[in-house]
Formats: structure tokens, sequence, C-alpha cells
């Protein structure tokens, strides 16, 4: 059975200063994107699906398309390896973006755009997040068992664990009722204080540390596809002419939920989260990542 691994890897890094997805952050220049195809790979996943821009296939193929040739799944079956492109040249022929706007239209047109290529269950994550292996055998054993339709996965992490000193970031803060999903509120200011206080700059509200937040690591279907394609054009419709406006996954399954077309169903991992927002993150990522090497989750490099 096919369950694929698809990272999204075509985000500008804006507030990073930077392209972070080719950050080499390891002890001997991993991106974080590697361990996440490690991790997968060891849980049982046996597809890898990279999102990109145009123009990194190359680097994207020398840095882990090379080094996944001849790879073997868990269950014997070679590491399938595939590229989708995150472009204007997927957008409807009815659209036109704006004149001048460049920055892609977010994570749903993201996900829209690996469509051809993923027709199996699939885990979909961010590629400058360390999620942590536990979170891939997780959700890795509850995707072989997911429905055909109309039901999804989420691994949650704490606000506490996710937030950044250097800066504001943006989070899907999540209400669960007996497992289930039942809320997504994107919250898109919130900044952590030196005495571990929280606080949405946007309401002033303070916010429990302890909260659960979507960090995009989600499970799904393939018949998610046409649901979201139906619903990315109407956000088309709607806001596609703004310069900024970007069609979010937490939203889009907040909405979803909302209507009844979707249930999803929430996982914990015992790891802990930790990515890189703001070039001030770094050090600490960087030692996060020296630390598991040196207590043995890792081999001293994932360049094998």
């Amino acid at each position: 059975m096919k369950i694929s691994l698809v990272i999204m890897a075509a985000g500008l890094g804006s507030r990073y200063g930077g392209n972070k997805q080719i950050d080499g952050i390891g002890p001997n220049g991993e991106f974080l994107m590697e361990y996440a195809v490690y991790d997968a790979i060891r849980a049982g996943f046996n597809k890898i699906v990279f999102i990109i821009k145009p123009g990194m296939e190359e680097m994207m193929e020398r840095v882990c398309g090379q080094y996944l040739k001849g790879k073997i799944a868990r269950d014997g079956s070679p590491v399938e390896v595939c590229y989708a492109f995150q472009d204007y040249s997927s957008l409807p022929e009815w659209f036109t973006p704006p004149e001048g706007r460049t920055k892609p239209y977010g994570t749903v047109h993201a996900l829209l755009c690996a469509s051809d290529v993923v027709q199996e269950p699939c885990c979909v994550i961010n590629a400058d997040d360390y999620y942590g292996a536990d979170a891939y055998q997780t959700i890795y054993d509850q995707l072989v068992q997911l429905p055909k339709g109309g039901k999804a996965l989420m691994v949650g992490y704490l606000l506490k664990n996710t937030a950044s000193l250097f800066g504001t970031v943006s989070r899907g803060l999540c209400r669960m009722e007996e497992g289930m999903l039942r809320r997504v509120k994107e919250t898109l200011k919130i900044q952590m204080y030196a005495d571990g206080t929280l606080r949405d700059l946007e309401t002033k509200e303070l916010l429990d540390p302890d909260e659960v937040v979507s960090m995009n690591y989600w499970g799904f279907a393939p018949s998610i596809f046409p649901v979201l394609r139906t619903y990315f054009e109407e956000f088309l419709r709607r806001r596609g002419g703004e310069e900024k406006s970007e069609c979010l996954l937490p939203v889009m399954v907040d909405d979803l939920i909302r209507n009844g077309v979707l249930e999803v169903e929430v996982l914990h991992s015992c790891d802990r989260w930790f990515g890189m927002t703001y070039q001030e993150d770094r050090p600490k990522v960087a030692s996060e990542l020296a630390s598991l090497h040196k207590q043995g989750s890792y081999p001293p490099s994932l360049r094998w």
C-alpha cells in the first residue's frame, strides 16, 4: 500500500530573511526536511512528494532526490520520489492574478498542485518544521486505516512549544471534543514574552500556553483533492485579486468541519516541535538537532 509524505517547500520564508528550506541547520549541514524524510521512511512511508518552486528542482534532486534513489521502504518496496510545482500555471484558466503579485496563494494551493502525483493517503507537512520521529509513526499508523472520504487527521502541538521570542507567529488555535477537532482559529500575531506569557496582539488576549495548535501536520485521503479544488476556486473568486491573500489549510479545514464536510481526528505526539520563523531562532534549532544526534536519535549524519 502506498502512503506518501507531501512536503510543502515552495514558501518564500520572508520573515526568516531567506530561503529557510535550504538552510543547512543540522550538524552536517542537513536541512530540516531531511529529518522529515528520514523519520517518515523509518515509520513506513514509501513515497515522498516535494512541492517546490520552479527552479528548485536541481537543488532538491541533488540534496534529497539522489540520496533517496535506491532506498528501500519498510515494506521492502523502493521509495518513490515525485515533484510538484507551485506556480501560477496551476491556477484556473478563468483567473488572472493581480499585476505585480509573485507570492504563492498559500498552502491549499500548494497541496492542490500535487493532485496529479498523489493518489494515496498522505501526510502533509511544512518543509521548515521539525515534528519529531514519533509524529510520523503516529500518523502513519492511522493513515493505513484512513477511510476513503470524509475524514482527516491532524497531529497537534502545544502553543508554548511553537512560539518565538523574536517576533510574532501565526498559529491555528484548536478546539477539540472527545479527540475530534471542532474548530481551528487562525491567529496571525501571537507573541511570546520572556516570562512565557503568550498574547494575541490583534485582540490583546492572553493565550493558554498549553492550548493545542495546528502546525500544518495533516493526514488526508486522496478524496480531499476535489474538495480542495472547489474550495480554492471559491477563494480565488472572493479574494484572489488581493495582493497578499493566502488560502490556508487550517482555515479550509475549519470551514469544512463547520459545514459538516470533514471530520478530523486529533493525534498527539510525545516529541516536541521546533522550527525557524526568524533568523534568531536558528541557534536554538541547531542546538536541539545536535543534541538529538548526540543522544542517538539520529545517526552521525543523515547523508546516508
